[in-house]
């Protein structure tokens, strides 16, 4: 069972963590965009997130006291045999994992929660999906925050045993970028609200537990 509230403070009902990884890719990438999210979020709902996220091993028993993890980068991701079976039990104990392609990630993270869900592949979602929908609506799915390879962005996702969307995997859309403050890049407030907005949902939807 997934604790939302670690012993070290009672301050906050709420802590999220991005996850540190091996393998080379820079999983510290786009460092402001969880704080202004989570500011974000903070403001337009009733979640009493912690404004700061934390930082994870997949190895460390903390992992558990995060009901929401987010990981992204530009390269490189692997995961350890010991990391791959605590990330599936993880996520098969109500735990939620957001990957957020900053580009260049597709390949490796494919590749690597191949090993966590063997028996799966990731799943488009459709437009219809509660994610899209739980606080702000997004009938057309993710938005377009920066541009990649031109594709339309798209939304993937993986189930546990129960069916429940344990693994969101936004792709060609890059939240992050939008994310952060402005004046990192140079993002107009309508590409930066609808990406707040969409990372809300997230957040809020990996707190609902829905299938």
């Amino acid at each position: 069972m997934i604790l939302a509230v670690p012993c070290k403070a009672q301050e906050y009902a709420l802590f999220v963590a991005r996850v540190k990884y091996g393998g080379g890719g820079d999983w510290y990438s786009d460092e402001q965009s969880l704080p202004e999210l989570l500011a974000h979020v903070r403001s337009e709902t009733l979640l009493n997130v912690a404004p700061a996220p934390e930082v994870v091993e997949l190895s460390n028993d903390r992992l558990f006291t995060f009901p929401y993890l987010y990981l992204t980068g530009h390269g490189n991701v692997v995961f350890t045999e010991h990391e791959t079976t605590r990330l599936r039990q993880y996520l098969e104990q109500g735990g939620f994992l957001h990957i957020d392609d900053n580009y260049g990630l597709d390949e490796a993270i494919r590749r690597e929660m191949a090993k966590v869900f063997p028996q799966q592949e990731f799943t488009e979602l459709p437009f219809d999906h509660a994610i899209y929908h739980t606080h702000y609506t997004f009938p057309n799915g993710l938005p377009k925050i920066h541009e990649h390879d031109g594709r339309p962005p798209q939304g993937f996702g993986l189930f546990d045993r129960y069916g429940r969307l344990c693994v969101f995997y936004s792709y060609e859309s890059d939240l992050g970028d939008g994310w952060e403050p402005e004046s990192v890049h140079d993002l107009p407030p309508e590409i930066r609200t609808p990406a707040l907005q969409m990372g809300t949902n997230i957040l809020i939807y990996a707190m609902m537990g829905s299938k």
